[in-house]
């Protein structure tokens, strides 16, 4: 008996060792008359571990060789911060921080000598987005809040469960530009519904924008918000890919299946300041809900020109609510020329955008949300100093439903069922427990962001100011963001 085993684990490796010879053969004989690569050319075989490690360089450097603070685009001690809160673990360190305050832009909150006693602490107050100006304002209750992420660009579980995450918390959720899904709704969640520039899931069978759709998404969404751009592709429309692409988002979208979804660079029926504001009060008007706009920043020609032209036609025309993205990039692909070089960071468009309101009286009118990279509770008491409202983030609630940044977004295999549609691979995506830590994450961010509020002396997050935070410049010397950014005298009105 012992002998025939032997003799067939003998044969066995015989044979997966000619495979092998066989292959490398093979292997060697492609390399050497391929024309394409000229290291396999030279150096057959053995050449392919370059293309080997260059694919798998950064899985290395992201567990191996990456410190806690440099991987990008969101480092290792960003992420591990996140797992914590969503898992309700806390977020105590000992020995001190490895956050290093001398490199510039980091971010130190001016702690008060008597800071409020808890006593004395209050809960922050809710806000009523378009009130006084649509049939059914909004109220929104809470500070953070989950970005535009479309169902097809993520999976089923991952809308499902930030749906009954969002429930919990008491935050928005936006449905992104790929129109509204029922997961959506199962939840019962406050939804904000974007309009895209393909404006999907809001439009007729030839794809312009139905009066009808508008109609019936208002019974069961909050609020509309136009884009016009985000910090991820500024300037160029959304991609999905035609593996992405199944029946029920085809459905959904009202375009064929397993083609790429591209939405274009502009609405088309929108090709100017007037024409927007006409679009908004056109869309409240109909739906009787707030209509807001998204866009990234490249400059102050946009925001002037807004803030100048509601002057001139009146209150009732200004969009409700703008939600400023920053260059940082978003957690949808995009064209990495884009990603890096294209409109302004968050840190340096949201005071301007913000001066530029309060320079034209409009600070009151229209709300501000804060998007772009802004994960942790110190960035979004920042946005709140700098003088945003509320702050959106999509990518901290990918985190909290397991994202392990393995960037695979645009290629449908994402390992942990978050943007993928491959149903094996969002087995492991257990909305029962996901939901969970979405809602720990998003409830610990508002608590951290009003305890930094207690820890200045104020009594809620809404009393932030931009003398409550200084920003790094070089090592040892940090500015106050209102020196930094001072507040604009605004402008007097014509009597």
């Amino acid at each position: 008996m012992t002998h025939a085993i032997d003799l067939i684990i003998h044969g066995i490796v015989t044979i997966l060792g000619v495979a092998i010879v066989v292959m490398i053969i093979f292997w060697f004989i492609q390399d050497v008359t391929q024309k394409k690569h000229t290291v396999l050319r030279n150096y057959p075989v053995i050449g392919r571990l370059r293309y080997f490690f260059e694919i798998q360089g950064k899985y290395f450097r992201q567990y191996f060789f990456a410190n806690d603070r440099d991987e990008m685009p969101f480092n290792r001690a960003t992420r591990g911060w996140i797992y914590k809160n969503a898992k309700n673990k806390g977020s105590l360190v000992g020995f001190g921080s490895t956050n290093d305050l001398r490199q510039p832009g980091s971010i130190i909150f001016v702690n008060a000598a008597f800071p409020i006693q808890e006593e004395d602490q209050l809960p922050t107050p809710s806000l009523h987005i378009g009130q006084g100006y649509c049939e059914h304002p909004f109220e929104a209750k809470s500070i953070i809040n989950i970005s535009a992420m479309s169902y097809g660009a993520i999976s089923k579980p991952a809308i499902r469960a930030l749906s009954l995450g969002a429930a919990q918390a008491g935050c928005w959720l936006n449905t992104g530009e790929g129109g509204l899904a029922p997961y959506h709704l199962e939840g019962d969640c406050d939804v904000i519904m974007q309009i895209g520039t393909a404006k999907y899931g809001i439009r007729d069978e030839h794809g312009n924008f139905s009066t009808q759709r508008a109609k019936e998404l208002s019974k069961v969404v909050k609020a509309f918000e136009i884009k016009l751009s985000q910090g991820a592709k500024p300037g160029k429309g959304g991609l999905l890919p035609g593996t992405k692409v199944g029946s029920e988002v085809a459905a959904i979208r009202g375009i064929p299946e397993h083609q790429d979804s591209i939405s274009p660079n502009r609405h088309k029926d929108i090709n100017n300041i007037d024409e927007l504001l006409d679009k908004i009060n056109y869309i409240r008007e109909l739906t009787g809900r707030p209509v807001g706009i998204k866009t990234a920043i490249g400059g102050w020609n946009f925001i002037n020109e807004l803030c100048d032209s509601i002057n001139r036609r009146g209150l009732e025309y200004a969009p409700d609510f703008l939600t400023i993205d920053g260059g940082e990039g978003g957690s949808g692909a995009a064209p990495q020329t884009l990603l890096d070089h294209v409109s302004l960071p968050i840190a340096e468009a949201l005071p301007r955008v913000v001066d530029a309101l309060i320079q034209s009286n409009l600070k009151n009118r229209i709300y501000v949300v804060a998007a772009g990279k802004l994960v942790t509770s110190a960035e979004g008491a920042w946005a709140l100093c700098a003088g945003a409202d509320f702050v959106n983030t999509a990518r901290g609630f990918m985190f909290s439903l397991g994202c392990i940044q393995a960037m695979r977004c645009h290629l449908n295999t994402c390992p942990t069922g978050i943007t993928t549609h491959d149903v094996r691979l969002q087995n492991g995506l257990v909305v029962e427990e996901k939901y969970l830590r979405v809602a720990n994450y998003a409830k610990n961010v508002n608590k951290e962001i009003n305890m930094i509020a207690h820890s200045c002396g104020l009594h809620h997050a809404r009393q932030f100011k931009r003398e409550h935070v200084r920003i790094v410049e070089t090592a040892g010397k940090s500015v106050a963001l209102n020196i930094l950014y001072p507040y604009p005298e605004p402008q007097k009105k014509e009597i």
